[in-house]
């Protein structure tokens, strides 16, 4: 018996096939998994991986890279899967060609009827016997693919070239995937992989497996476990909305604890700080890492209290914070994660800073300077670029130059395009310079969704003209909108709400909660109460906006305290 897991990157099927095989091997089954462990058997077919991740190869046409993973399958086809089925096991695969149609054509936008006959040639006849298609919200798989990352330690900057087209390939992905199982129920299954624990999923699955084994064939299309989650009665609004969350969050707490963990990431807040409090113990560096963008005393008081226990995550939350604790705390942690307390110093010209440079420069770390230099114009920051560039450290020196305007940084960005231009687009955001417009010109169709964050926040006719094209595609054009309180923003919004609901609400962080605010972020939780990241998303914006209010009259209480009084 051959089958196959399909689903979109995410989704939790690399994670479920290899549960299936180690249950059916544990059953009696012979069984060989063409993807164990999440790696490819075929040595042949993990080389020509490497190239069609390789996001440097922008010029990689959709039809290249389809047939470059149509050789991919087609080895494995040969090498283990064939193999495996002619001696009698069940074979089970984590990807097949399946998913060159649903990329190249859902995703891509390929002709289907033209792709259809390379992947039959590819097969020799040899399709699945059943298809398990693991079924998620994307924004659910991307929140748990970006955990996994860290989790694994696997905290990079880089995409892979289809992270380059944004979030938007996922979603169209996932609905060539459905397509295919609407038109071919009785070999394709579907399974949600939304609220429920992976052992149910897991269990439900062998089941299914099992009777087909056995010849009890059961003609069921789609698994919908019950879910661990039921949604409370009652309207969802801005007020009761602190009350759902919490709700949800204990929920998730109990089947996911470590994204109930990371779900907390960035929300001010005493309710959210007695939960990070909560989860600390069991998910230091989670809970650390999440504190990033928190400037409250609560905050730095529990960085201080995780700084052993996960040093490099505390360092990382850092990030744009300056003062004397946040000083004190990075020479605390510099020994053991000073490429994290490096990067923490971008956009910081103080001399605490510019001293643990100079320290980590003795050091040997270069490269670990130029990532903190971004926003740095003295002539110090100069001198080590050209040290970086001597050492042709070209990614790193392009990183240094991030959100640096000028001639001189525009100078350095045009020798620093032949070898990275990724890099170089990455140090555009929220810049408006002739380097950064031409770059945009030219890899908006390679690399859309580094194009649409480098002008998060510009209000210009380029940076609206890019949006507009790309929101039909892309989430990202709307978190390009974050903060944003202008005319056209809204108008984005609404425009796009249907598709990106969840990032929608997300650009409306740092807004005040006012009327148009409050009525985009109840018109979207009306239509989609139970939606995890959505109801995240939304209550981080309430609970920033609140945080901000509470802010401003302490600011100008301190203003009307520090300036000077007319004598009676």
């Amino acid at each position: 018996m051959f089958i196959d897991f399909e689903g979109i990157d995410g989704s939790g099927k690399t994670t479920l096939s290899n549960l299936l095989s180690a249950k059916l091997k544990r059953l009696g089954y012979r069984v060989a998994h063409a993807r164990e462990g999440g790696e490819l058997q075929a040595p042949t077919a993990r080389r020509v991986r490497e190239l069609t991740r390789d996001s440097r190869l922008l010029e990689m046409s959709p039809r290249t890279e389809f047939f470059l993973n149509l050789a991919r399958d087609a080895q494995q086809l040969d090498e283990v899967i064939a193999p495996a089925l002619s001696r009698g096991e069940v074979c089970i695969s984590d990807r097949y060609l399946y998913s060159q149609l649903a990329l190249s054509g859902g995703g891509r936008g390929l002709p289907m009827e033209e792709l259809r006959p390379a992947c039959e040639l590819a097969s020799q006849g040899l399709w699945p016997d059943l298809v398990i298609l693991v079924d998620v919200d994307p924004d659910l798989a991307r929140l748990r693919k970006r955990l996994g990352k860290l989790q694994s330690k696997r905290v990079s900057d880089g995409d892979s070239r289809k992270g380059l087209a944004g979030a938007g390939l996922a979603v169209r992905v996932r609905e060539a995937f459905l397509e295919m199982a609407r038109k071919d129920p009785q070999r394709w299954l579907i399974v949600e992989n939304n609220d429920v624990p992976l052992r149910v999923l897991e269990q439900r699955i062998v089941d299914a497996v099992v009777a087909r084994l056995e010849g009890r064939e059961q003609q069921v299309q789609r698994i919908v476990p019950a879910s661990s989650h039921r949604v409370p009665e009652g309207e969802l609004t801005v007020q009761n909305l602190e009350e759902r969350f919490f709700q949800t969050l204990d929920v998730v707490e109990q089947r996911e604890p470590a994204l109930a963990a990371w779900l907390l990431s960035g929300i001010p807040g005493l309710p959210a700080h007695q939960r990070r409090l909560a989860l600390a113990e069991r998910h230091p560096a989670l809970i650390a890492r999440g504190m990033n963008g928190l400037e409250d005393a609560a905050a730095m008081d529990l960085r201080e209290v995780l700084a052993d226990a996960a040093p490099a995550d505390v360092a990382f939350s850092l990030t744009g914070r300056t003062g004397t604790r946040a000083a004190m705390l990075r020479q605390r942690l510099y020994a053991q994660a000073p490429a994290e307390v490096l990067a923490s110093l971008k956009n910081d010209g103080s001399p605490q800073a510019w001293a643990l440079r100079e320290r980590a420069m003795r050091d040997g770390r270069l490269a670990e300077v130029l990532a903190s230099l971004a926003g740095q114009d003295c002539e110090e920051s100069w001198v080590v670029r050209e040290a970086g560039m001597q050492r042709k450290l070209y990614a790193d020196v392009a990183r240094s130059l991030t959100g640096l305007p000028g001639s001189r940084a525009d100078a350095l960005r045009e020798v620093l395009i032949p070898h990275d231009r990724l890099a170089v687009l990455r140090s555009t955001q929220g810049l408006d310079t002739p380097v950064a417009r031409g770059l945009r010109e030219t890899l908006a169709g390679k690399a859309l969704k580094l194009v649409l964050r480098s002008v998060t926040g510009l209000d210009t006719e380029e940076a609206w003209a890019l949006r507009e094209r790309g929101a039909p595609l892309t989430k990202e054009a709307l978190d390009s909108l974050d903060g944003m309180d202008d005319p056209r923003a809204w108008k984005l919004r609404v425009e796009h709400l249907a598709r990106w609901p969840t990032t929608a609400v997300s650009s409306l962080k740092g807004l005040p909660l006012g009327p148009h605010a409050q009525a985009l972020i109840e018109r979207v939780l009306a239509t989609t109460p139970g939606k995890l990241p959505l109801l995240r998303n939304a209550y981080a914006v309430v609970a920033t906006a609140r945080a901000l209010a509470a802010q401003a009259p302490a600011t100008r209480r301190t203003e009307a305290d520090a300036s000077p009084r007319m004598e009676a």
